[in-house]
């Protein structure tokens, strides 16, 4: 079963929290997070992307950026912009975007239950992001991004997270992309001791919807601490990390979407064809173009959108086999277009679904690529079931928004 616990927060003092959040450090590059905070002395990105505090041209991986980091992190807290809360508490973090609310329980997390897989993952992680972290967590010994983690709908959690965000929030505003955050924090013993247990007794597994190499990186840390420490007792903050929890009731997955460079020495009518031999083909104007259902997608070249449906036989009924992005990568990225793997070919490029299908024309329209490929996003049960297989998702699968802003709480170690 899970094991979640409070802990004493580091948040922003109230009349700075809105200059304080920042998106996620990975969404951005140094150029952007640089522009982002310029004007912003109070904005976590001076902790996040600390680079942007260094002369430009400095590898944003070197030593330097992770004690430049620990220096502004430190400083928000000496000059009161970063304020730790008297007690061990949980918290709730709402977001609200385009009408949609999704309320999510904040929590420190167990590293062992990462290590013994009650922590599902689906996803594969790549050594230098996890060092990358694992160097910046261990500079300003704490957990400064919150992972994203799911879970199966609990009634009496929901229970006791409703009365609570029932009462008025400690932080609420609308960052800068119109998306509304609010925080509430639940301070009461039996409240608290009520959810934990809940935890501890009926949920067997959380689930990584986002963040998997920050969720690698802090058990390593983690252990490495725990290793180094002789009179290590299991209860140190090292063995827990900064989660935030959603029901997998109000979460949604976006579309992730494809688009690449080159037709692979093909005309458009040769691909077409061929893909004739897969999908049912038809020609659809912008406004029918977006996929509605599984196994429906479409393509656009030469300023024409098409929709293609998958004929059976192009997928399998395993939890890997069944998903759109594998029909995709099997019967067109790969015999067709020569991609074998979409984490290194520089020909495809992928675009989360939040930007839209206008951005894919922009793209082919432009010339910087020759076609794109929409597709119906993955399912929250999908996932879930693939993450129970101890399969992995292919790359770039899934895009959850909104994202969760980093500096609304910190998890000192």
């Amino acid at each position: 079963m899970a094991i979640i616990r409070p802990f004493r927060a580091l948040r922003p003092a109230p009349a700075l929290a809105a200059e304080v959040a920042t998106l996620p450090y990975d969404v951005m590059n140094t150029a952007e997070a640089r522009q982002m905070a310029a004007g912003h002395p109070h904005s976590f990105l001076h902790v996040s992307r600390a680079e942007i505090d260094l002369p430009e041209g400095i590898n944003d991986h070197s030593q330097e950026v992770y004690d430049q980091a620990a220096r502004a992190f430190q400083g928000f807290i000496k000059d009161g912009t970063l304020v730790q809360d008297a007690g061990d508490y949980l918290y709730i973090y709402a977001q609200t975007m385009a009408g949609r609310r999704q309320v999510g329980l904040v929590a420190c997390s167990s590293i062992e239950d990462y290590f013994h897989d009650v922590i599902r993952k689906h996803e594969y992680t790549r050594p230098e992001k996890e060092q990358d972290r694992i160097d910046h967590m261990k500079a300003v010994r704490a957990h400064v991004g919150p992972i994203f983690l799911t879970y199966p709908a609990h009634t009496g959690v929901k229970q006791i997270i409703s009365r609570t965000i029932a009462g008025s929030p400690v932080n609420d505003f609308t960052s800068e992309d119109g998306i509304r955050h609010q925080v509430w924090v639940i301070n009461g013993a039996a409240d608290i001791g009520a959810i934990t247990g809940y935890f501890s007794s009926d949920i067997p597994y959380t689930y990584i919807a986002d963040g998997h190499h920050r969720t690698a990186s802090a058990a390593k840390v983690g252990k490495q601490l725990r290793d180094a420490n002789p009179a290590h007792t299991g209860q140190e903050e090292y063995n827990y990390f900064l989660s935030v929890l959603f029901p997998a009731d109000e979460l949604a997955i976006m579309d992730y979407n494809r688009v690449i460079r080159d037709l692979n020495g093909m005309t458009k009518e040769e691909l077409l064809s061929k893909l004739a031999d897969k999908f049912e083909i038809s020609q659809v104007d912008a406004t029918q173009a977006k996929p509605t259902a599984l196994h429906d997608f479409a393509m656009y070249i030469d300023h024409q959108w098409y929709r293609l449906t998958a004929k059976p036989g192009t997928w399998t009924t395993d939890p890997i086999g069944i998903l759109d992005v594998s029909i995709l990568s099997n019967n067109v990225l790969d015999p067709l277009f020569g991609i074998k793997d979409q984490r290194t070919d520089k020909r495809i490029d992928f675009v989360g679904g939040i930007r839209g299908l206008a951005q894919l024309e922009r793209r082919v329209d432009t010339g910087e690529m020759a076609v794109a490929f929409a597709l119906y996003p993955v399912s929250l049960q999908q996932l879930m079931d693939i993450a129970d297989s101890g399969s992995v998702m292919p790359p770039k699968s899934t895009w959850f928004e909104p994202k969760l802003r980093d500096g609304l709480f910190s998890h000192l170690f």
